[in-house]
């Protein structure tokens, strides 16, 4: 179909109508309910592997597993936002991800339940092509506020889905939280098929030629390099807290129960808040400071939490509020950073926007398993040190970038 193709209400060419408030708010949505499903399993990997027979040891493949297919899907599939009609290939993707989450909540066997698990990391990258899908929609001026309002809603996704798991999976068999994400999705995919515009790109590239041209926009971008450094730093704390926090908070230090766990998780998600504010700010020239103070507060969250007397209610007091700041921080960056790189061109947004998240996912991923260890063997201060480091580094590095 044309660009110049008569279409339905709802479904005009986003280079020219632009993003209003109504579908940014669609938008936002979508990303925090498919991005979810990456998070969900993660608290429920107790029960799920003693549903299915699976050892602590082989459990924890479901969050491996799940990982490797969103990091794969960000290099492989992502990119094909630059190659084909954007409208379509979101809902292509949405479908299949809700195949794969309801195949999941299916599932009785440990074998189909990890296969089931790399598919949901492979499809639910669809959320990386509804974001530069998004800032295509709006002029320069205002990309960096269209990012972080939907952001907002990755965000949100993200804090929320372990909570969410949790209190569900308290109330009902596991299987159910699956179920009815599948249903959730199942309603968004109806709706996105008669709200979403078309948009076609200008890229003309065989599928090989544009995979082929990742490693060179990594030589030649200097700015992706630079933002995908810092935001790796930063998501790698974000992810040594919130691996660790849990198991300290179950330990004998805090004692407190799942549910405990999932309302303090709940008090980090209000960080999602900074995602549209850090996009104002970077809409009036104001990132290069925005990030080094988000920088600092990434940095100052883990140091905070050692005022207060280990398992004292102060001290649990500081352990949110350090989680409220971290969040805030980790927020902050990515957006500025997606901000950054969606300006250095319209024909290759999609593939940057991958290369970006894939750097930093994979960053998280290894945050995630050092954090683990350095808890199991040193305990909170271990992790924390390490926590505190990434930040700290990324803001040394920062302080070579010229204004």
């Amino acid at each position: 179909m044309s660009a110049t193709t008569s279409k339905p209400a709802g479904m005009e060419d986003p280079g020219t109508s632009g993003l209003s408030r109504r579908l940014s708010l669609v938008l936002a949505a979508a990303c925090g309910l498919i991005v979810a499903n990456l998070y969900f399993a993660q608290p429920l990997i107790g029960p799920i592997g003693a549903s299915l027979g699976l050892s602590p040891d082989a459990a924890g493949l479901i969050v491996t597993l799940t990982q490797l297919g969103y990091g794969l899907g960000l290099l492989l599939i992502v990119p094909l936002g630059d190659l084909f009609e954007n409208r379509k290939l979101i809902l292509v993707m949405l479908g299949l991800s809700i195949l794969a989450v309801l195949s999941a909540g299916l599932a009785t066997q440990a074998a189909a339940f990890l296969a089931t698990a790399f598919a949901i990391g492979l499809c639910c990258v669809a959320v990386q092509i509804i974001v530069p899908y998004a800032a295509q929609m709006v002029s320069p001026a205002e990309r960096g506020r269209a990012v972080g309002n939907v952001m907002s809603g990755l965000m949100v996704g993200i804090m929320l889905a372990r909570p969410a798991s949790s209190f569900i999976a308290a109330f009902l068999p596991w299987h159910m939280v699956f179920v009815l994400s599948a249903l959730c999705m199942t309603g968004l995919a109806l709706f996105l098929a008669r709200v979403l515009p078309r948009r076609m790109p200008t890229s003309r590239l065989a599928y090989t030629a544009l995979i082929g041209s990742l490693p060179r926009l990594v030589a030649t971008q200097p700015v992706l390099r630079r933002r995908a450094a810092y935001q790796g730093c930063m998501f790698a704390a974000f992810s040594v807290f919130w691996t660790v926090t849990p198991l300290l908070l179950a330990s004998p230090t805090f004692g407190l129960s799942q549910a405990g766990i999932a309302l303090f998780a709940l008090a980090g998600a209000s960080g999602a808040l900074a995602a549209p504010i850090a996009g104002r700010l970077a809409d009036r020239n104001l990132s290069f400071a925005a990030t080094r103070i988000a920088l600092i507060g990434g940095a100052c969250a883990f140091l905070v939490t050692h005022l207060a007397q280990e398992s004292s209610t102060v001290s649990l007091a500081v352990l949110t509020l350090a989680a409220i700041g971290l969040d805030f921080a980790v927020s902050t960056t990515l957006v500025l950073g997606q901000r950054a790189i969606y300006v250095l061109g319209d024909e290759h947004r999609s593939r940057l926007n991958g290369l970006y998240m894939a750097t930093f996912f994979l960053c998280g991923a290894m945050g995630s398993a050092a954090g683990a260890w350095l808890y199991a063997h040193w305990g909170w201060w271990g992790a924390s040190l390490l926590g505190f480091s990434l930040p700290a580094a990324a803001l040394l590095y920062s302080l070579t970038e010229r204004r």
